[in-house]
């Protein structure tokens, strides 16, 4: 038992002779993706794209997120030996169902209700309502976008030149809503301090 801090001491010096350094394990869900369902509907978003480039469609891509006024900020610049303190606050949840264009047009839809497929369908509906031309909803694989009934409505949204795409499996770096969500949450907030 004595010798268990010293044999961690040995092997911490034999890793970095070895050229391993302590860091933290980052999750990677690239691993998780199936190499030939990502070429082949990666292939079929560029060729939608391709058609937005040449004004055929309009492309927007969907997806939930929930914003409160209690930021989650774990870690931030403090200067050595002072400690920045954050005052707890408590604030109702806004959740946004958002549609994105790569002209930044937002379609925003909010509830302080739980997102279900039934709110993203009503949603959806309200969309459909405003189309000028054939459009793509590009969403992730949520288990809302793939309930029953949700699946049952996109031959309806057909029919209104609305079209649902999805993508890859574990590919949030293709839906650019992603990107606007990050910037709200951790830039436009605003951090304390």
């Amino acid at each position: 038992m004595a010798l268990y801090p010293l044999e961690r001491a040995v092997t911490a010096v034999y890793k970095k002779k070895l050229g391993y350094r302590w860091r933290r394990f980052r999750k990677c869900i690239k691993t998780c993706q199936d190499p030939l369902s990502y070429q082949k509907l990666l292939e079929q978003l560029c060729q939608l794209l391709l058609l937005e480039e040449r004004g055929y469609l309009k492309i927007y891509y969907g997806d939930e997120s929930g914003f409160c006024l209690d930021p989650c900020i774990a870690y931030g610049w403090q200067p050595a030996g002072e400690y920045r303190k954050i005052a707890p606050k408590k604030s109702k949840r806004l959740n946004v169902f958002g549609l994105f264009s790569k002209d930044n047009d937002l379609q925003a839809y909010s509830s302080t209700d739980t997102m279900n497929a039934d709110l993203i369908m009503a949603f959806l509906d309200d969309f459909a309502g405003q189309l000028t031309q054939k459009t793509v909803v590009v969403l992730d694989n949520a288990t809302i976008h793939h309930s029953q009934e949700f699946e049952d409505k996109i031959p309806q949204w057909a029919e209104r030149d609305l079209f649902i795409f999805y993508l890859p499996t574990y590919c949030p770096h293709l839906n650019l809503i992603e990107t606007l969500w990050r910037k709200i949450k951790y830039e436009w907030l605003g951090t304390p301090g």
